[in-house]
């Protein structure tokens, strides 16, 4: 009996060491080893997946499947953001409320019965394998057997084996570097992948996209490579003692000072950087309109372009113009641009900056243009119609129009507007008459491209970085190393469409120098609809090409001082209405900081590694007479300067 009790009682004790131990501290934790969440009652399934390549590296995979879907259609994102956070922006029992985080749509997404999928790129966050900035193609900059492109179909190959509650049909979307991940999936694209939508995507680095503008470089991505680029999961940030990026950059001397100052040679993009100011083939092989232009377009693919982009304004059109010509592409080829800042079409959109567009934009485009199109291509109802295969917003009109091609690059027939002398702008060249304007470029007051306290680049509600391009530039037109060229009042409208093209003849003092054209819409000084927008200067269209490569972009060379030099270069393409009573402004200058780094204005090999005693002012004299923007008009009126008839 007593044994009987003992053995009783150690078998007690065993049990209850079993389910509740005592932890090291010697009381039991409240925190259980594998906790299961009890979501019963959501509406939608979530599954975290760890899916194969082909190297063996598995990558982090979240798959968001609604309750009930049979033969669901399947919509993937791939990218370095973090899937979880992404889906898990605003905890919900709801897919509709859980899909609130970057790149998703639930008016779309959830609304339209998809099956959701993200997933975390290889070398981020929760995947494995290493990671690489806008990682090449297999090829000359990519030597090993994986890429976009390979990840992307192992990955659909194992979504349409595995998810059972689809239809087997796949389509990739997302915005930026996420745009660009889907672009690459167009190459050797998996039979399932039935639609693209590459929206605002990262396409040249160099030309237009994030780092580079025609060479000059954007220093205030420096941050996004530190916090992209150090750690796994982002982990280290950067860091900073101002308040005023215009004095931490200006403080700092240089772009490649600043970085390494941070501790950044130890980041590989960062040293890519450094070695290849120029348009060299590391930057031509990573451009992807360059590789997708040689291999066409065998998915039906919508880009996506904001007119007011101030991260990836080139990608989309760039793409679009490289595939445009190619008849076995054009078929496949659509293209929306909107009145948006970068990513701006997922969101509400009846703003532009300060300009009202008389609707919700982003709402138009999602119902109107993404939703029809996916669903034709996604679902197995194809008698849904597709959008045009060119769909813009025209600013100023405030109006969408449709048609099936944008003008050619090199616009013809062109209306020109000439820069003349007292700082005005006319359409002959008679109104040009010979003289120059000058200005003098002072690398120790470089001209902001907002006005001060600059912060750091976010994308926040209170942020100016996110509509800086349609910010107010009449600050910039009352400096005197600014120069404005104006019109007279417009009575009737101007209709411009496709990319103004500006030829600047121009000689400076130094032997290097950065050049700076901005179209803008001058409003009338009273808007009696909306009274703080009277004068109001919007930039239509505005670039800068770095004076070195103005003969190539792939060889720099010196300016000749004292010399004119033509400088001809492309700006974003517009698709907007001058109305009557406005005006036209034309500003050129020599500086946009902290954006773009500092030209010293004499030249030096690499600005990257330019030392303090090479900043140094230049004067800058335009050649007037030479000096005009192209741009395409479909206006019916020939001269809309012209007084009215009486």
């Amino acid at each position: 009996m007593q044994k009987s009790l003992l053995l009783t009682a150690c078998l007690v004790l065993s049990c209850a060491s079993a389910t509740a131990s005592p932890a090291p501290e010697g009381i039991p934790a409240d925190m259980p080893q594998d906790f299961h969440a009890s979501d019963s009652s959501f509406d939608y399934i979530r599954r975290n997946v760890m899916i194969p390549m082909r190297d063996g590296k598995k990558l982090h995979t979240v798959i968001m499947i609604p309750k009930g879907a049979h033969g669901a259609p399947i919509l993937l994102t791939r990218t370095p953001y973090n899937a979880d956070e992404m889906v898990t922006h605003n905890i919900s029992g709801h897919m509709r409320s859980a899909l609130q985080g970057y790149d998703n749509m639930p008016d779309v997404i959830a609304d339209g019965g998809y099956i959701r999928v993200i997933q975390d790129v290889r070398g981020k966050y929760g995947s494995e394998g290493s990671y690489v900035m806008n990682r090449p193609l297999r090829g000359p900059l990519n030597k090993s057997t994986v890429d976009h492109a390979t990840d992307t179909w192992d990955t659909i190959e194992w979504l349409v084996h595995n998810v059972h509650e689809s239809n087997g049909k796949v389509g990739i979307i997302g915005v930026s570097y996420d745009g660009f991940t889907s672009m690459m999936a167009l190459f050797n694209p998996h039979p399932a992948l039935r639609a693209v939508v590459p929206m605002n995507p990262m396409i040249d680095g160099w030309r237009g996209d994030d780092w580079f503008h025609n060479g000059a470089f954007r220093q205030q991505m420096l941050p996004y490579i530190y916090d992209q680029d150090a750690t796994r999961s982002n982990t280290a940030k950067w860091w900073s003692s101002y308040h005023d990026d215009y004095n931490l950059y200006l403080d700092a001397v240089s772009a490649g000072a600043l970085g390494k100052s941070h501790g950044m040679d130890q980041i590989g993009f960062f040293r890519q950087i450094l070695a290849h100011p120029a348009y060299d083939s590391f930057w031509q092989d990573m451009a992807v309109d360059r590789q997708i232009a040689g291999y066409g377009l065998k998915v039906p693919t919508l880009l996506v372009h904001s007119l007011w982009d101030q991260e990836d304004i080139v990608g989309a059109i760039g793409t679009y113009y490289a595939l445009h010509d190619r008849p076995d592409s054009r078929d496949n080829l659509f293209l929306v641009m909107g009145p948006w800042n970068h990513g701006g079409e997922i969101r509400q959109a009846s703003t532009m900056g300060a300009v009202r567009l008389g609707s919700d934009t982003g709402a138009y485009f999602r119902t109107r243009i993404l939703e029809p199109f996916l669903a034709h291509y996604l679902k197995d109802d194809s008698s849904v119609p597709l959008p045009a295969h060119v769909t813009a917003f025209r600013s100023g009109r405030n109006e969408w129009e449709s048609s099936d091609s944008l003008p050619s690059q090199a616009c013809s027939p062109c209306t020109t507007l000439y820069l003349g002398a007292g700082h005005t702008l006319g359409l002959s060249k008679a109104d040009s008459a010979a003289g120059t304007e000058e200005y003098v470029s002072d690398p120790a007051r470089p001209v902001p491209y907002l006005p001060r306290a600059i912060e750091p680049i976010a994308h926040t509600p209170v942020s100016a970085w996110p509509n800086w391009l349609a910010s107010d530039q009449r600050e910039a037109s009352g400096r005197t190393d600014v120069a404005t060229f104006t019109s007279p009042v417009l009575t009737a409208p101007l209709d411009i469409q496709g990319l103004p093209v500006a030829h600047l003849t121009a000689s400076t003092t130094g032997t290097d120098g950065d050049f700076v054209v901005k179209l803008i819409d001058v409003y009338p000084d009273e808007v009696p609809e909306q009274p703080e927008i009277g004068g109001y200067q919007l930039m239509v269209s505005a670039d800068i090409l770095r004076g070195r490569y103005r003969r190539s972009i792939e060889h720099p060379e010196p300016i000749p001082a004292n010399t004119p030099q033509l400088y001809s270069f492309a700006l974003p393409v517009a698709n907007h209405t001058f109305l009557p009573g406005h005006r036209v402004m034309i500003q050129v200058q020599s500086s946009w900081f902290p954006l773009y780094d500092r030209n010293p204005q004499t030249y030096v090999d690499n600005i990257f590694l330019a030392p303090p005693a090479a900043y140094r002012p230049a004067k800058i004299s335009i050649d007037l007479a030479n000096s005009w923007i192209d741009v395409h008009s479909t206006s019916p009126v020939a001269n809309p300067f012209a007084a009215p008839r009486p």
